[in-house]
């Protein structure tokens, strides 16, 4: 991986996460800096990955290629204020991984004219299985993109989006979409302890079940439809049991919870930036 330095702004999960993703593909330690108020949190970061870490915000700001924002969307505004200065000075890459914050919005932050990509990761990104849609403002140059790309890559998969708008498709699909996931496992569960299997076995079944249907949806050159035909034999019980959902109005259901997530993340990026 060719050498630049990468500054995370906030050093909770989500930036711990990336950043042993970025170890473990051959990132160099001593090329990453954090910026965490939280001395304990500095700490463990120093101890586990043995990267640099400050205190200062605009110190780490000042000495990198590229700047990753991990920090609450609700104290964004503050902390990219603060860093216009240094941004402006440096002009760095800045990278956002703040959710409902518009590239434009933090842009104006920032001082004006300044390299942004705006990425929605998914938590699966905590065991390095996320997804991430990216999407680059016109000022990040192709070697920018590629960086950007390569940070998000170690924490599973990359999609770039042409329309910023998409985002908030990408927020409804796999932005929140763990939640949806966790939601079905919780039922399958809950389904089998009724049908008589004892909670420990319904709940390794149910999570076993959604894993293995991933993996081989991930691994099949067929898609999810031809897939579930697949396993559908005619007469049978998972066609009985299909019929059911369908019945109770599962597509309607997942495309009106989708429409949901989308508006709602629009509202939020209108809640949360100056317009």
């Amino acid at each position: 991986m060719k050498k630049y330095s990468i500054g995370f702004i906030g050093g909770g999960n989500m930036a711990a996460s990336i950043i042993g993703g970025l170890i473990a593909d051959g990132f160099p330690a001593d090329a990453i800096y954090v910026a965490e108020p939280n001395e304990e949190v500095r700490s463990q970061l120093a101890a586990r990955f043995g990267l640099h870490t400050e205190i200062d915000n605009n110190l780490v700001a000042a000495k990198v290629d590229v700047l990753l924002l991990a920090v609450k969307p609700q104290v964004l505004k503050d902390v990219a204020q603060q860093l216009a200065a240094s941004i402006q000075d440096k002009q760095p890459l800045v990278v956002s991984i703040a959710a409902g914050v518009r590239s434009s919005d933090l842009d104006n932050w920032l001082g004006g004219n300044a390299a942004i990509v705006r990425s929605m990761p998914n938590t699966p990104a905590l065991v390095q299985s996320g997804a991430t849609g990216l999407f680059a403002n016109a000022q990040v140059s192709n070697a920018q993109r590629e960086q950007a790309e390569s940070i998000l890559r170690a924490v599973g998969i990359t999609v770039w989006l042409d329309d910023e708008q998409q985002i908030d498709a990408v927020t409804a699909l796999s932005g929140s979409g763990p939640a949806y996931i966790f939601n079905v496992i919780e039922v399958m569960e809950n389904a089998g302890i009724q049908l008589g299997l004892d909670a420990a076995t319904a709940r390794h079944l149910a999570v076993q079940t959604a894993f293995g249907a991933s993996k081989l949806a991930l691994e099949s050159a067929d898609d999810p439809a031809t897939l579930r035909k697949k396993v559908t034999s005619p007469g049978g019980t998972t066609e009985r049991a299909l019929g059911v959902l369908r019945e109770g109005g599962l597509d309607t259901l997942f495309k009106d919870a989708l429409q949901a997530a989308s508006d709602r993340a629009a509202e939020l990026a209108d809640q949360l930036g100056d317009n």
